[in-house]
């Protein structure tokens, strides 16, 4: 090696005292490596005689002297950048006995253990780590830490980066997460698996205690005021509080009262809304717009009832019947059982969707949102009840 191709600085191996040595276990526990033959896998601690730009040497006490070269260097290039003589560090053993005379050695082995150790202890202390997006996948972001490649999953962003995609178009989400390359996130290690090498990281967990103070002091029952921030094919979620920073669900059974096929009909993104908190879990807010608003079913007997004569709009065509709207907040099901007689084979031979028809009323059940509707009672005759109270005929004597 040229000097032109390495900067090296000579310092001496540390020195061996054996003053205190007074038995064999004294010597076993200051000099560990003095009482065993090295070999092949071993992690030996040296001390850093040089550093070049392709070896670095190290002092093994007891030992002699070890050579880190090449591709061994390259496992923690963070660590060896900051490499100085005099440095404390652990190396494993590729050769005990090289062509030279010298232990060969590894910091690959050693420093994948010290990286995966220094996550560890990370996620251990929760400790919040600044890391730069270096791209994304549908999944998710892909980051760094101490040079190894780690995982940021959707479902461990904030609400402030989870991407709202309407029509949860993946190509869309897609975008969205590639939009967030270059910038700084603040995460913590959620999982660090030395054996599969996988790194997981939330950014999420940096906020949550945070979070979850706020929402202790939330109660089922309580009624916020929030703007909509996506909308989407089961719900609509709100961000709300003073902040803006906790967000909740409304499911699509707790927008309306009434049956909703899609939420974008009538709910979008920005509207501002009132909702009502009716669960808390798992750090999940749970919100209702419905229980707000007066249930019209509770009308519904004021109505309507069984035997009346209704027109309604058929709105959905299942196999098992038919959902027909009687007015804009109460809709009816005329079961395939009551379309006919006898049954017909497909609800499409008798209705369609759009369709206005008249339908005779069957049952009503306002507490559980149901009312029956049937065509084929339209057509059926009620029987005369019986006179149970009547003198029978007295016969000519």
């Amino acid at each position: 090696m040229t000097t032109a191709e390495s900067t090296v600085t000579q310092v001496s191996a540390p020195v061996m005292n054996f003053d205190d040595i007074k038995s064999m276990q004294d010597l076993s526990n200051k000099y560990p490596e003095s009482l065993k033959a090295l070999k092949v896998g071993d992690v030996v601690t040296g001390y850093v005689i040089s550093v070049g730009k392709n070896e670095v040497s190290l002092s093994i006490p007891s030992v002699g002297v070890g050579i880190v070269r090449g591709r061994e260097l390259y496992d923690d290039k963070v660590y060896l950048q900051n490499m100085k003589s005099g440095d404390e560090i652990a190396a494993s053993v590729l050769d005990p006995d090289n062509e030279n005379g010298m232990v060969e050695l590894s910091f690959r082995q050693a420093g994948h253990e010290r990286v995966w150790s220094a996550l560890r202890e990370k996620m251990d202390k929760k400790e919040i780590l600044d890391t730069k997006i270096l791209d994304a996948n549908k999944g998710g972001l892909i980051v760094e830490i101490n040079g190894v490649t780690g995982f940021l999953p959707v479902s461990q962003l904030t609400t402030a980066h989870y991407p709202r995609v309407e029509d949860g178009a993946k190509d869309r989400i897609l975008e969205i997460l590639k939009s967030y390359m270059g910038q700084t996130f603040r995460v913590q290690v959620i999982t660090a698996d030395p054996k599969e090498e996988k790194l997981i990281v939330s950014e999420k967990a940096v906020v949550e205690p945070e979070l979850e103070q706020k929402m202790d002091q939330l109660k089922v029952g309580d009624i916020i005021e929030g703007t909509v921030t996506g909308v989407v094919d089961f719900g609509a979620f709100v961000k709300f509080n003073k902040d803006q920073d906790l967000e909740g669900l409304v499911h699509i059974s707790e927008l309306a009262w009434q049956r909703i096929e899609n939420p974008k009909d009538i709910i979008k993104v920005n509207d501002q809304v009132r909702a009502q908190i009716i669960s808390i879990e798992d750090n999940r807010i749970s919100l209702s717009i419905k229980r707000l608003q007066a249930d019209p079913w509770q009308d519904a007997v004021k109505k309507y009832s069984t035997g009346q004569i209704v027109k309604g709009k058929v709105t959905k065509v299942l196999p098992f019947g038919a959902f027909v709207e009687l007015d804009s907040e109460i809709q009816g099901l005329a079961h395939i059982g009551e379309l006919g007689d006898p049954t017909p084979k497909d609800v499409n031979d008798v209705l369609k969707i759009g369709q206005e028809k008249e339908f005779k009323i069957i049952n009503i059940e306002p507490e559980e949102h149901r009312l029956g509707l049937s065509l084929k009672a339209l057509t059926q005759k009620e029987e005369p009840k019986a006179e149970t109270n009547a003198e029978p005929e007295k016969q000519d004597s």
